[in-house]
């Protein structure tokens, strides 16, 4: 009787062993996993069509930027790392219909350079499908002389949310410019230490060159997709001063430069009070301190007053009108850039959890 009665017991202890076993050799499979891609990694510059006349001085250009969520946040899709339900785009054609609509809207807009976020090249949350290739290269066709890629991260398996994991994925930005680029380059950002750099995974900034028609300067365009999963927003104003640094050495050196993308900060300082909504004291959605701003740049948030449209929701649900929104998408543009103007183009979020945003800028 004895034995009958222990045998459950060591069945459930056998049961739990091998589960932290499991549990275990999961941890070190994420960790031993991880990588962070090279820096000052050189990109291959790939050409897309026929070339412009070159860039001119006192010549009005646009530029434009848009994070389009791999491919899964249609404006009825919540995120799970956003408080949501959803882990990964809802099907392959979810996919197809979501990335070729931005791009549409792409050209709707009709930018002479194009920075375009989160792209997913092969990831579990979009069903393997090459977006950069299969998607927006042939949405662009003929639009573009020339564009890069930079791998943002690549990211272990996650096996999170157990009913439909993650997974692994591999992502970065994409620039896509009017203009031949000479050359590429992926600078590595700071991320946070210890078990947050798998939650925020890698990130980087790319820097594109584009000579001017004579070749007496570049015109210099970053690329960017800041830190949003963070314990605290250290680790932004550190990859911040960093790309503040890089610009601030370009046009001291007589060059122009431009830097475009999600910042996942406020831009305009205080989105919830003009957008009528409230929310948690987000670490993503903080206003970027004035004293990191070195005088010779300055910040660009779009914004139409008589019409004001954020350019990001989040996507803890659903979007409606009681749901969190914010710019965090926008330009830094150098000392010798006149900014015409910068807005956000309204697309109800049909596509993606951010709005495009673009500007009409002169090389002065």
């Amino acid at each position: 009787m004895k034995k009958k009665r222990g045998l459950p017991l060591k069945i459930f202890l056998g049961a739990l062993a091998l589960l932290l076993a499991v549990v275990a050799g999961y941890v070190i499979y994420v960790f031993s996993a991880y990588y962070r891609v090279e820096d000052n990694q050189t990109l291959e510059v790939k050409a897309a069509g026929s070339a412009g006349i070159g860039l001119e001085v006192n010549e009005t250009y646009r530029a434009a930027s848009y994070n389009i969520g791999f491919g899964a946040y249609s404006n009825d899709y919540s995120f799970f790392m956003d408080g949501g339900k959803e882990s990964r785009a809802r099907s392959p054609e979810a996919v197809r219909e979501n990335v070729t609509g931005a791009m549409e809207t792409v050209k709707a807009i009709a930018p002479q350079l194009l920075l375009l976020q989160e792209v997913d090249v092969d990831g579990t949350r979009s069903y393997h499908i090459n977006e950069l290739e299969e998607l927006v290269d042939v949405s662009l066709d003929g639009l573009y002389c020339s564009r890069t890629f930079a791998q943002n991260y690549d990211s272990p398996y996650l096996f999170w949310p157990l009913t439909e994991p993650h997974g692994a994925n591999r992502a970065g930005q994409a620039t896509y410019s009017a203009f031949p680029i000479a050359s590429g380059l992926r600078r590595q950002l700071p991320i946070e230490g210890g078990f947050m750099k798998l939650v925020d995974c890698d990130r980087c900034y790319s820097v594109q060159r584009i000579p001017l028609a004579d070749r007496s300067a570049e015109l210099v365009v970053y690329n960017l997709h800041l830190s949003a999963y963070t314990s605290d927003g250290t680790i932004a104003e550190e990859q911040l001063t960093m790309l503040f640094e890089d610009m601030q050495g370009e046009y001291e050196a007589g060059n122009y430069a431009i830097a475009g993308g999600d910042f996942n900060k406020d831009l305009l300082g205080n989105s919830a009070e003009i957008f009528g909504v409230s929310g948690p004291a987000y670490t993503w959605a903080q206003p970027i301190p004035a004293r990191l701003v070195p005088e010779e740049l300055t910040i660009v948030a779009p914004f139409d007053r008589e019409k004001p449209v954020a350019s990001c929701r989040n996507a803890d649900r659903v979007y409606g009108p009681d749901n969190y929104r914010v710019t965090v998408d926008g330009f830094i543009v150098s000392a010798n850039v006149e900014v015409k103007s910068a807005k956000v183009w309204e697309t109800g979020f049909r596509w993606s959890d951010h709005n495009p945003v673009y500007m009409d800028f002169v090389l002065r």
